[in-house]
């Protein structure tokens, strides 16, 4: 994905195993003190060791991570590959009132917190329409549930 605004960065996971890291992390629950090498200590405050504890889960699972602050500003090409829709699909989007926009100019301008607002809903109503299948489904003896262990095929 390219770089949201110039306040934005994707950081992509280092090559070298992050094992040491992650088990530091889950197995000291908090809090965590950080140290330079001249001396000085500082403990990092809750919000800040669970940020830390998600970026790492992230990259030790080999994702890139995208730092932004929450006010960011995206542009429709930004908005839209950060959903994995194209830019058309997006304007539509747009135009319908499913996310808010602004136009200060010539170009639109969304809210990073519009986008994965709407991303959250989306989530939410597939969520409940494949509900409702598996009930249908259930209902009509299309779909029966099974009592086998989780990843095991009848």
């Amino acid at each position: 994905m390219p770089a949201l605004l110039e306040r934005e960065r994707t950081v992509l996971p280092p090559k070298e195993s992050l094992d040491d890291l992650t088990a530091l992390l889950r197995n000291h629950p908090g809090p965590i003190t950080l140290s330079s090498p001249d001396g000085p200590h500082l403990v990092l405050p809750r919000e800040i060791f669970e940020v830390l504890n998600n970026v790492v889960e992230a990259m030790a699972a080999g994702q890139a991570v995208i730092v932004a602050p929450i006010r960011q500003r995206l542009t429709t090409q930004q908005a839209a590959d950060l959903l994995g829709i194209s830019r058309p699909t997006f304007v539509k989007l747009l135009s319908s009132g499913e996310i808010a926009y602004e136009q200060p100019g010539r170009h639109r301008r969304v809210l990073l917190t519009d986008v994965l607002a709407y991303r959250r809903r989306r989530s939410a109503n597939r969520r409940k329409a494949l509900d409702r299948m598996v009930e249908v489904a259930e209902e009509s003896g299309m779909y029966e549930r099974t009592t086998s262990p989780p990843g095991k095929m009848r």
